[in-house]
């Protein structure tokens, strides 16, 4: 008895210990990402300012990577036929984890780093999603639990995945297709929002692609017989595909835009093109709507005598939540906490939502962690990632924090704004502390990557086999040219 006693004491005591260790880890942790912040806000505004599109994000690529190298991870750039795209990897054996970092920027969103509408150079791009802040706070992690490994000398290995053109371009797919993500155990994301949260949730699968229709030129008055209007084939097709909305699923989403129309009204325009996206829940939905699309746009040509390819310029699965990993991510982040904003931030912040036509949330909301939920994505409830190839391929967890304003939408000059200022800076923080956090977590407890693992294969299915939805095509490099 007195030996079983003498036991238990000194299991208890090793437990304290090691509670009081991890606790230690997790404080280093969280001390080093503040003493960094400067840095990295200094990162994400320069990535801010460069503003780079889609596959044309040279200079931002480039910061993330020298700040990757000089904190001692070896760097594969070039990956996947994609020259903005790389790899930093740190360690070595398992369990290995992925972070993923997003640096391209939305055409049209240039915005200065104030409070009112006014473009830094007219016409270009601006980061609309926030994504300066995903790069760089996805590298601030990285770095934090590579400087924990070294110091605790953990086995494993950490990851920073680039990712560039998630913006349509799809720039993940091609990296998972490449099997870039082949020996990884876990993957984890986060992404700008108005708010905090880490649920398990969805996205919508997508398909996009560029409609090309040819026809012949001729004198629009003189001798519009002779001529064949490839604008006619867009207009057709477009009115085709409209039709059609009345006979595919509620939750299927189609949109298109005429990117080139003919040069001047009195010539047939000989070339024209649309550019559309189909989007749904699930990939077999968007694949079938696509089919039918391709149908109209064939059917189009054939009536008004011109011809017509296409090209697939993207494609993504619908994320795959996996909610064992999510759940420690929830975790997390209610134990980092969301942001507190200064007097300046607020004056700021209460003159973006001057400019809102929808409501105005509190300001105060931007503390607040939104409580945990398992999501189904509906079509009017989200837009579609690229993350969701890497879900179907790797267990996969991500969150959300208040790098915007409360209220703020994505893709607007307020998001632009508020990206480059602080208050950015502030959410992007949060978001590097919890991922960090998750990360050391599952070093400490590698039975949790097995969970997951054992999750996701029950949720592919028996049969499941990764086909990306936009084929066997190269990258699309020109996309955003």
């Amino acid at each position: 008895m007195k030996r079983k006693i003498i036991l238990l004491s000194v299991l208890c005591c090793l437990t304290i210990a090691t509670n009081a260790q991890n606790k230690s880890d997790r404080e280093k942790i969280v001390a080093a990402l503040d003493k960094e912040t400067a840095t990295y806000a200094e990162v994400a505004k320069k990535i801010w300012e460069y503003a780079e599109p889609g596959y044309l994000e040279k200079k931002s690529s480039a910061l993330l990577q020298e700040n990757l190298k000089r904190a001692g991870f070896k760097v594969t750039a070039g990956v996947a036929e994609i020259p903005t795209a790389f790899v930093a990897t740190y360690g070595s054996g398992k369990p290995v984890i992925g972070i993923l970092a997003e640096y391209d920027a939305l055409p049209g969103l240039s915005q200065v780093d104030a409070p009112e509408k006014k473009a830094a150079i007219a016409g270009a791009a601006g980061h609309g999603c926030g994504h300066n802040l995903f790069g760089t706070g996805s590298v601030a992690a990285a770095v934090a639990v590579k400087d924990w490994l070294k110091s605790s000398g953990t086995k494993g290995t950490i990851k920073v995945y680039g990712t560039p053109a998630e913006e349509g371009g799809s720039g993940k797919v091609y990296m998972v297709r490449a099997g870039l993500f082949d020996d990884v155990d876990a993957v984890l994301h986060w992404h700008p929002a108005d708010r905090n949260l880490a649920n398990a949730s969805s996205s919508l699968a997508n398909k996009s692609g560029k409609f090309r229709f040819h026809g012949a030129a001729s004198h629009a008055a003189a001798a519009p017989d002779r001529g064949r209007s490839a604008l006619d084939g867009v207009e057709a097709m477009n009115n085709m595909v409209n039709m059609m909305r009345e006979h595919v699923s509620s939750d299927t989403r189609i949109h298109y835009v005429i990117t080139r129309g003919g040069e001047a009204p009195n010539v047939v325009p000989a070339f024209a093109e649309v550019y559309y996206y189909v989007r749904h829940p699930e990939m077999n939905e968007v694949k079938e709507t696509w089919e039918r699309v391709v149908k109209a746009a064939e059917g189009a040509a054939l009536g008004t005598g011109t011809t017509v390819d296409y090209e697939v310029t993207g494609g993504v699965y619908n994320i795959l939540p996996n909610e064992v990993l999510s759940k420690l991510m929830y975790e997390n982040l209610t134990k980092v906490g969301g942001v507190d904003y200064t007097e300046e931030e607020k004056a700021f912040a209460n003159k973006i939502q001057s400019s809102f036509i929808a409501e105005k949330p509190a300001l105060e909301s931007a503390k607040e962690i939104q409580p945990y939920k398992v999501e189904k994505i509906r079509a009017g409830g989200g837009g579609s990632t690229d993350v969701g190839d890497v879900s179907w391929a790797v267990p996969t967890a991500g969150l959300r924090t208040a790098t915007f304003v409360p209220g703020t939408p994505g893709h607007s000059w307020q998001a632009v704004a508020s990206g480059g200022i602080s208050i950015g800076t502030k959410g992007m923080m949060v978001a590097a502390k919890t991922i960090a956090l998750t990360a050391y977590d599952l070093y400490k407890n590698p039975a949790v990557i097995e969970e997951a693992a054992e999750e996701l294969a029950e949720k592919q299915g028996n049969n499941f086999k990764y086909e990306a939805l936009l084929g066997n095509r190269k990258p699309a490099l020109d996309y955003r040219k």
